[in-house]
């Protein structure tokens, strides 16, 4: 039975709720008195989308509560975005691992597959052979090459007024055969029936041959892999993992490593169809655990934890300090890129946003840590700089101000969000970058025969040859230039 205090609580908040005495109780309370203009309930605080690190489909980044459209009083004039390819198959190299346990699994003494393994005996491998493999996905409702036409889509709708609809707009892919096919959905989703006539796609060579003249710059220098080489069984989940689907399942003989590729292999498996049993076979906390590996493995392998990352996207970052400045009239105002996770990471670094205060730990999760890469760089993941006009307000001047968007939330510039919502004003994004960017040049000591810069922005063909493909995908293409 309640307590007399809880009764007067009760009693006290319905009559400030009904305007009646604490005490009286109204013959019929209005609806409309009853409902909640807010729900107090959040159910969002997992979800598996947020917890395979890279490997699946697109979701939005949690966001600050900042709105995504642009502030009152301000209009966007020019839009540098660089997007990841959409959602694949998993890599060669990966398929390797998930196979070898595949067959580890099947050819187990085991009579009839129960507890979380029960669905086994009517589950086939999404995989139909090798040559798919690193591939985009073409089927399911979270299919790559879907994402990247339904982006586009979204971007016309968003950035549509930036194109006079006529004028030849070139757009820009890094020479990966998924990369440049995301590329083409994203250009088909945008310009629509005019795809053919006003969309040029230029493809940038991924070899390092190009130097910065790349979306897909690199620093082999002074590389330290020792923590890289040893981030898949860190967390002691995979191990109870194994041991609980072993018990289900007696002649089984699973170990982390194993569990690590089979969730590994789930975690893809979304990419190619609408649902996936292997992910309710392992528990959230254990998505969690493999969550955190994934961070890992992006902070240390291609991220913050890794001293030559900033360097590496100070070149894109250099060149669309430019852009910025030089603004729409002179520059232009569409800047659209495609290349890979592992180039979006460093261009994070260079701008020193999502960077934790201290390395990420091995032997434990910090919770509240700002490098979740299921929030950086799901697949389709993608980073937009907009240059906003803005007239004055209570709060601000008349002026220019630069805004991060990371996966269509807004994502505040740590040192400076003096301007209209949370952005702050050109004049200063440059002189806090250009006094902290790393020299990518003298960093990863590129040869003078390279180029040293970033230029294809300016320098770019408006033919429409590459806008499609014309000859047969190889299997397991990976760089091309058709």
């Amino acid at each position: 039975m309640p307590s007399s205090s809880v009764i007067l609580r009760a009693a006290y908040a319905l009559g400030l709720a009904t305007g009646t005495s604490a005490f009286s109780y109204p013959a019929a309370i209005p609806q409309s008195t009853q409902e909640k203009q807010f729900s107090q309930e959040f159910r969002d605080g997992y979800s598996i989308l947020k917890h395979y690190g890279g490997n699946g489909p697109y979701s939005e980044r949690v966001s600050y509560g900042i709105a995504r459209d642009p502030p009152t009083g301000c209009a966007v004039d020019q839009v540098i975005m660089v997007k990841r390819h959409g959602e694949r198959y998993p890599s060669p190299g990966a398929g390797e691992g998930i196979e070898a346990t595949l067959d580890k699994v099947y050819s187990a003494n085991v009579s009839e597959w129960k507890g979380d393994l029960a669905f086994l005996k009517d589950w086939t491998y999404y995989v139909p052979n090798e040559c798919y493999y690193n591939a985009e996905t073409t089927s399911g409702p979270y299919a790559g090459l879907l994402d990247a036409y339904i982006h586009g889509n979204e971007y016309k709708a968003r950035y549509g007024h930036l194109w006079d609809g006529e004028s030849v707009l070139p757009f820009f892919s890094s020479g990966y055969s998924r990369v440049i096919n995301t590329a083409r959905k994203f250009g088909e989703g945008f310009f629509g029936y005019n795809y053919s006539t006003s969309a040029a796609l230029n493809i940038i060579s991924e070899s390092e041959t190009v130097g910065a003249n790349s979306l897909t710059p690199s620093c082999d220098v002074d590389n330290d892999t020792s923590v890289c080489d040893k981030l898949t069984n860190l967390m002691p989940q995979f191990k109870v993992a194994a041991a609980r689907l072993n018990a289900q399942n007696p002649g089984l003989a699973l170990n982390e490593t194993d569990v690590y590729y089979l969730m590994t292999m789930a975690s893809f498996e979304l990419n190619a169809r609408p649902y996936s049993d292997w992910i309710n076979a392992f528990t959230q906390d254990e998505w969690v655990s493999f969550g955190y590996v994934n961070d890992l493995n992006y902070y240390y392998c291609a991220g913050p934890g890794d001293k030559n990352t900033a360097a590496v996207g100070a070149v894109y970052v250099n060149a669309s300090l430019t852009l910025l400045n030089q603004g729409p009239e002179e520059a232009g105002a569409l800047f659209f890129n495609f290349a890979h996770d592992t180039n979006i990471t460093p261009i994070l670094s260079a701008l020193g946003v999502l960077v934790p205060t201290e390395d990420l730990p091995l032997d434990r999760i910090p919770f509240g840590n700002p490098y979740t890469t299921g929030n950086i760089v799901p697949q389709g993941g993608h980073l937009t700089i907009e240059r906003l006009s803005c007239n004055a307000t209570a709060l601000s001047a008349k002026d220019t101000y630069v805004r991060l968007v990371l996966n269509e939330a807004v994502l505040p510039f740590n040192d400076c969000q003096s301007g209209p919502g949370y952005s702050c004003p050109l004049v200063n994004f440059t002189s806090i970058l250009r006094e902290s960017l790393p020299d990518y040049v003298s960093t990863c000591r590129v040869p003078s025969a390279y180029p040293q810069y970033l230029d294809f922005w300016w320098r770019y063909n408006t033919t429409t040859e590459l806008n499609y493909r014309t000859s047969p995908i190889a299997c397991q293409e990976g760089v091309s230039l058709d």
